[in-house]
């Protein structure tokens, strides 16, 4: 077999890891092995972070629609989603958290309707 030299094509993924890890702190920008390992660790938690965006959110809406609803006084955020399937009124909640905090005569508007 034929000798092949990976200079060229060795530094340019090399340069490429260490273009993608730029503010990294310390060696984790400048060596590549430890730039690799960081830049893997970071796309792993990247990863994560997406999946643990939609759970945050969901929990924000949910605590803005049940601190509206307190402010109400009229029915528990459990029966609220409840009442809301039982009449079939499909607002999901973003909208809900949306009204409760932008709009509060609609979210009103809706909490009655449904109550």
């Amino acid at each position: 077999m034929t000798r092949v030299k990976t200079g060229v094509v060795r530094r340019r993924r090399h340069k490429k890891r260490i273009a993608q890890t730029k503010g990294f702190r310390g060696l984790r920008s400048k060596i590549f092995t430890q730039a690799n390992i960081a830049w893997m660790k970071a796309g792993l938690h990247a990863y994560v972070g997406r999946k643990k965006k939609k759970r945050d959110y969901r929990q924000l809406w949910i605590a803005r629609i049940s601190a509206a609803l307190k402010l109400n006084g009229t029915l528990k955020y459990s029966r609220f989603i409840k009442a809301l399937a039982d009449n079939k009124i499909s607002l999901n909640r973003k909208v809900l958290a949306d009204l409760a905090l932008n709009h509060p005569q609609a979210f009103d508007a809706v909490v009655n309707k449904v109550s």
